[in-house]
């Protein structure tokens, strides 16, 4: 991801223009190869050496930030790792104890001899000591490893950083898809919740979907965790092949509303290989633990979307009752505030009361508002959802 600084924008009215690189330019092929090589020659130093071999490429011209851009996505790509065999906080607290009983003693300073202290104390040898001292500092901290990628690939990521960028400062965005297989709007669903967004679904004449999000800007908390959700989102809705976003952005240091557009036709292409589904780990974990433990009802993970009021609705899963045979929805709810849950709910309750269950973390409240007055159809959890208790509200809603 690049920094608040690397982003290259132009401003008509009130319109952001990215300033996308010619994905086909030797010019910036040629760049990009120039830092590659540097990384690809990474394992085993620090970042700092790195930096400083980088000074000589990146200059101060002004193709510096598209030159920073480049290694920043380069570095993103490594691995890298505290190069110390005991851990630095602890080899710094008796250094520095030790430094300080020698000044209070007014003794002449002796960085060896205090060295030498601290490495019988600890039982380490002195360059232990030596190596350890600063080694969990950024500038120390060693590569282990560098995912590597062809010049093409880091100019079409760098494009695709730039969107991402304007995406962290928007208040609200609306995503049209169209044309599109129903496995692939299925994906797009599946994406947007393993992102944990705050979204609306509605479809349109066009044999497609309006996707509404709601911006990191547009919150009272979490910003930063939930702009890198809608930033990661991105490359997943690269995959179609028509789409077009407009977001309303924020921008600069006073803020002011500006506005983004993308589509299909810029060109954009996800760097991510085009896996299909996504289910969140603990969604997987959940699931696996109702089966397990849960005797009375059959959980499905693959539920049909749901029109729901004019929305199209996605549960996560659907639960049989075995005896009755009665069927209720179940959506574990991403990020949320006060307004979109109380919404939600409503919408639910008068298109299929009876028939779903929010089940809703205390982890991702993004407003200072966490009350709000619901019925049965909801189930709030505070680090997991207990299988037993979701099988016991959807044996309430019921009537078993």
């Amino acid at each position: 991801m690049l920094t608040g600084k690397q982003v290259r924008v132009r401003i008509s009215k009130n319109k952001l223009l990215p300033q996308y690189l010619p994905a086909d330019s030797q010019n910036w092929h040629d760049v990009a190869e120039q830092l590659l090589f540097i990384y690809r020659d990474s394992v085993g130093r620090t970042r700092g050496e790195i930096e400083e071999q980088l000074a000589d490429i990146v200059g101060d011209g002004p193709t510096q930030l598209i030159h920073q851009g480049f290694a920043k996505l380069l570095e993103d790509r490594c691995e890298m790792d505290v190069a110390s065999d005991f851990p630095p906080e602890q080899i710094r607290e008796a250094v520095f104890r030790l430094s300080a009983s020698q000044r209070i003693a007014r003794e002449p300073f002796d960085r060896d001899a205090i060295i030498t202290q601290a490495a019988e104390g600890l039982q380490l040898a002195p360059q232990q000591i030596e190596a350890g001292l600063f080694a969990d500092l950024k500038d120390e901290q060693r590569i282990v490893s560098f995912d590597d990628c062809t010049p093409e690939q880091l100019v079409l990521r760098y494009n695709v950083a730039l969107a991402q960028a304007i995406l962290l400062r928007a208040t609200h965005v609306e995503v049209r898809i169209w044309s599109e297989t129903p496995a692939r709007f299925r994906q797009i669903f599946r994406a947007i919740k393993f992102r944990k967004l705050i979204f609306t679904i509605r479809p349109t004449d066009e044999h497609g979907y309006k996707l509404e999000l709601d911006g990191p800007l547009s919150l009272f908390s979490s910003t930063q965790k939930y702009g890198l959700q809608l930033a990661l989102f991105l490359p997943q809705l690269l995959h179609c092949k028509a789409f077009d976003l407009r977001a309303q952005v924020r921008w600069g240091a006073q803020k002011v509303e500006k506005q983004f557009t993308l589509s299909g036709l810029d060109g954009l292409r996800s760097h991510l290989p085009d896996f299909g589904m996504h289910t969140p780990r603990e969604i997987e974990l959940f699931a696996e633990n109702f089966r397990a433990n849960v005797p009375d009802w059959v959980l499905s993970d693959d539920p049909n979307p749901q029109t729901v009021g004019g929305t199209t609705w996605v549960p996560d899963f659907t639960l049989m009752h075995k005896e009755s045979g009665k069927e209720v929805f179940v959506e574990v709810v991403g990020f949320w505030q006060k307004r979109n849950i109380e919404e939600h709910y409503l919408r639910l309750k008068k298109a299929m009361p009876g028939r779903f269950l929010l089940v809703v973390s205390e982890q991702y409240r993004a407003d200072e508002e966490s009350e709000f007055t619901l019925g049965d159809g909801v189930y709030r959890y505070k680090r997991t959802p207990i299988a037993a208790e979701v099988a016991k509200r959807a044996t309430l809603l019921i009537g078993e």
